[in-house]
């Protein structure tokens, strides 16, 4: 018999992956070009040549000592030193190895920081919608999971009236995720500035330190009304945490690479560095891979082609307005966000797979009454659903 701690787990993420295995088989049954599959977050955009390339030379000519050792807990210090320079040549940040721990990827990097500051009984709050995972990953540790929902206007951004309300003497940590995962909303400074004027009264008030741990792994993938760089978090407030994976930016999901960044203006900055690197090892995780550290640090300035996450996600937005869906148009990421006509996002789901499109609840996401489709999938996908969707759109009218 599982644990009933981890049956109470088990929810948003569970739905994902239901979803997406549903899909498997409905590709058996009627045809993969007959099935429209929205479900997953798996990038399929190839990686930069770079990477392969790079893979291949230090597989060749490395020292096999080297490339499949264990290394110290935080990860190779040359790896961690390009990391912290490449940072700062983008922010203008004094960052030193010292500052990088290399982790086994975002899911891993976010799990360290929990670990290292959670006691059972305390509470993080997480800005509705949010990434399903981040519910389990705070469990994990004990502590309560408090949601805070976004702006009435539409906009999906954070109403930090609500997020104030919600601190409590208890609340340890935030959990900011912008580019947005399932929204596609990318949060601008205004809202950013707002965040950390709530934190800092909210120290001030409770005499306590409250992390805000920014989970950034898409933020590379930045287009339409939001081109360039976005505000650097931890600019705003001293005691950011940040986690990111390479993921995203080099389409590399499965190798299982990223990193936690603790600026020395965090609030305890030496103890938690310590820590999350102790934790590298009392998870099981050890060290991030070996290899994939190697090949990053060659490959820091490349990126995947956003350009086709930007095409994919102007064409996915026409269809489904055309089609009479109200949806928002993607900022980041590659997510639609999309409003379930009656409100029913769990009975939309299942009229859609009736049309052979798959899309998840955004109730996984606890954002009810909208649904999530992700458009990273080959773009002729998107163009042969058009008429899936004027269909499922007609029954709705």
């Amino acid at each position: 018999m599982i644990s009933e701690k981890i049956k109470s787990q088990i929810g948003g993420e569970m739905v994902i992956r239901a979803m997406f295995e549903k899909g498997i088989k409905m590709k058996q049954e009627f045809g993969a070009d007959n099935v429209f599959d929205f479900s997953l977050g798996n990038p399929n955009v190839p990686a930069p040549d770079a990477v392969r390339d790079s893979i291949v030379d230090i597989i060749t000519n490395t020292a096999p000592q080297k490339v499949h050792s264990y290394m110290p807990n935080a990860g190779f210090p040359e790896v961690r030193k390009a990391v912290a320079d490449h940072l700062n040549s983008r922010y203008g940040t004094g960052y030193t190895p010292d500052n990088i721990i290399m982790t086994a990827g975002a899911g891993s990097a976010i799990n360290l920081v929990l670990k290292s500051i959670l006691d059972a009984g305390d509470e993080v709050i997480c800005l509705a919608p949010y990434f399903a995972e981040y519910k389990g990953y705070i469990q994990n540790y004990y502590a309560d999971v408090v949601e805070v929902g976004p702006m009435d206007d539409g906009s999906f951004y954070p109403d930090c009236e609500k997020l104030a309300a919600a601190i409590t003497p208890k609340t340890k940590a935030v959990m900011v995720d912008t580019p947005n995962n399932p929204t596609g909303v990318v949060y601008p400074e205004p809202v950013i500035k707002e965040i950390a004027a709530v934190l800092k009264a909210k120290e001030q008030e409770f005499g306590t330190v409250i992390y805000l741990i920014s989970d950034e792994p898409y933020r590379e993938i930045v287009y339409i009304e939001h081109e360039g760089e976005l505000p650097w978090l931890p600019d705003y407030y001293d005691d950011t945490v940040v986690t990111y994976s390479y993921s995203k930016a080099l389409s590399l999901p499965g190798e299982r690479i990223g990193e936690v960044i603790v600026p020395d203006a965090a609030d305890g900055s030496k103890e938690l560095i310590g820590a999350i690197t102790t934790c590298n090892l009392l998870t099981g995780t050890v060290n991030a891979p070996s290899l994939m550290q190697l090949v990053l640090a060659r490959c820091l300035d490349e990126k995947a082609d956003v350009g086709f996450y930007r095409k994919n996600a102007e064409l996915l937005y026409e269809i489904v307005t055309e089609a009479g869906f109200e949806a928002l148009k993607p900022q980041g990421a590659f997510y639609l966000w999309m409003k379930a006509p009656d409100g029913d996002d769990n009975a939309f789901t299942d009229m859609a797979a009736k049309h052979k499109i798959l899309v998840v609840p955004g109730s996984a996401f606890a954002g009810p009454g909208y649904v999530r489709l992700s458009f990273c999938v080959a773009h002729d996908m998107i163009e042969r659903s058009r008429q899936a969707f004027m269909d499922l759109g007609a029954e709705y009218k």
